[in-house]
């Protein structure tokens, strides 16, 4: 069995995570107390009990659940989990890539949290409200939906943000060109066409400044080895230098995130089983529906632990 280690990005978040890891584990106490001295505030007490505008926000969202995931972690260690020898990769969902390299020990917690925090001001800080939009497209094909995008861009800048599999494929930009995209997918045959309710055109050209903001950002902290390869967003593939993985975290603010691809790698490289460590299971979800083979596990509870720490320690 050869097993990889995935972590969620934003949508996973909800009002409550990490509390019951925080009323059952001292580490995870730990790690909740460490983001919220990083960050100067009680970022655990608005991810316990809201409100959920507050947690919602981008810049509160992004350090939120990477908190919890690295709770997940730290827990898992303390029963036995040695990460270098028991998982062969770590990957995540656009933010969840930084929880992954915190895993992986190229960031340390603090660093992770301030980082994701520049990284969510910055990110919403790019475009003013109500200039760029996002899509959901569903059911129609990988090549269709650049095609479409391509069509769209006389209205502005206009492509995929996030490849997400199981037939689903989110593009961002500019609003007129978004709308625009979502009428041309659906002539084209698309299930569906959903503008998506974000307060940023993510993933897209529009993030340049955010961008520049990461590259500064990323320049000042201190940054090692991942102890296992971790898979780049924007690549598709693994990466085991701590300065490509950096510039890669740069192109990923304006780039792809390529989680399709992620996980047929995964797939085709002899991965077995995925471990969804952090809130929710949007990324076991996509698993499944990505590539049948893939054993996908979710792990956020107490209950989870219990049952992948008898797993992993077999």
């Amino acid at each position: 069995m050869t097993i990889a280690f995935t972590f969620p990005g934003q949508g996973s978040q909800a009002v409550g995570m990490g509390k019951d890891l925080a009323e059952n584990f001292a580490e995870a106490r730990a790690v909740f107390e460490e983001v919220d001295q990083a960050l100067g505030e009680k970022l655990s007490d608005v991810m316990f009990n809201g409100p959920e505008d507050t947690l919602t926000l981008t810049a509160n969202a992004q350090p939120a659940l990477m908190a919890v995931s690295i709770a997940v972690v730290r827990v898992l260690e303390a029963k036995g989990l040695d990460l270098k020898s028991k998982i062969a990769y770590v990957a995540g969902h656009s933010l969840g890539e930084y929880s992954a390299l915190c895993a992986a020990g190229t960031f340390s917690l603090a660093d992770t949290a301030r980082l994701l925090r520049i990284r969510g001001n910055a990110m919403q800080a790019a475009v003013p409200v109500g200039v760029g939009a996002m899509a959901a497209i569903i059911g129609l094909e990988h090549a269709d939906v650049v095609a479409v995008c391509e069509a769209a861009a006389a209205a502005g800048a206009c492509q995929i943000a996030n490849d997400n599999g199981g037939g689903q494929i989110v593009i961002s930009g500019e609003k007129a060109a978004v709308e625009k995209a979502a009428g041309l997918a659906t002539d084209k045959g698309a299930k569906r066409a959903i503008l998506l309710p974000v307060s940023a055109p993510f993933h897209s050209t529009l993030m340049a400044p955010a961008a520049n903001a990461m590259r500064e950002a990323l320049a000042t902290v201190a940054k090692s080895d991942p102890v296992v390869p971790v898979i780049a967003n924007v690549r598709a593939a693994p990466v085991t230098g701590a300065d490509e993985i950096a510039s890669l975290l740069v192109e990923q603010v304006t780039g792809q995130v390529r989680w399709r691809e992620t996980v047929e790698w995964f797939a085709g490289n002899g991965v077995t089983t995925l471990y969804e460590l952090g809130s929710g299971k949007v990324l076991t979800g996509l698993a499944r529906r990505i590539d049948k083979t893939i054993n996908g596990i979710s792990v956020n509870g107490p209950a989870d632990i219990d049952a992948a720490v008898a797993a992993l320690m077999a």
